[in-house]
Order: C-alpha cells, then sequence, then structure tokens
C-alpha cells in the first residue's frame, strides 16, 4: 500500500469531479493548506514601506556575489570605463 499526495484545483470543473470521486471511493483523506512563503518582509525607515521581493531578491544575489568574490573594484570611474571598453 502507498500513500500519495496531489493537488487539486476545486475552483476547476475536473478538479472538483476528481474529488467527489476520490471521495465516492473512499480515498480522499483530508485537505492540506499549501505552504506559505517563509521569505521575512524586509522594512525600509527610510521609505516607511516594505521592500518588494524583486528589490529583496536583487540584494540576496548581489549578496552572494560579494561572498563568492565576483565582484570588481575600481579606484575610478575613469578605470572602471576603460576597463569595460567605454570611451569618454
Amino acid at each position: 500500500m502507498a500513500t500519495y499526495t496531489i493537488t487539486l484545483n476545486e475552483r476547476t470543473s475536473s478538479g472538483k469531479a476528481l474529488k467527489e470521486y476520490l471521495q465516492a471511493l473512499g480515498v480522499f483523506m483530508s485537505k492540506v493548506a499549501p505552504k506559505a512563503k517563509s521569505r521575512p518582509r524586509i522594512y525600509d525607515p527610510e521609505t516607511s514601506r516594505y521592500l518588494k521581493d524583486k528589490v529583496v531578491k536583487s540584494i540576496e544575489e548581489a549578496h552572494e556575489d560579494m561572498k563568492n568574490g565576483r565582484l570588481k573594484s575600481y579606484d575610478s570611474v575613469d578605470d572602471m570605463f576603460q576597463d569595460l571598453g567605454i570611451n569618454v
């Protein structure tokens, strides 16, 4: 005997029909709520708002780049432009 977990969209006709069928067979056990995101929200006191998920993701990626040494540092903007091949 095995235990299976499936996700049904109960708002569609096929999802409702499958749920009723499984209940009729006596194999439908219970409804389990989906896992919520556990990502903490970060508050920015300067703007008096929470940061958007996209911004938090960018900050986390930049932090990973810093930890793994994938950043370049320059002494001046001119050095950066020269490294990037931009003629000013």
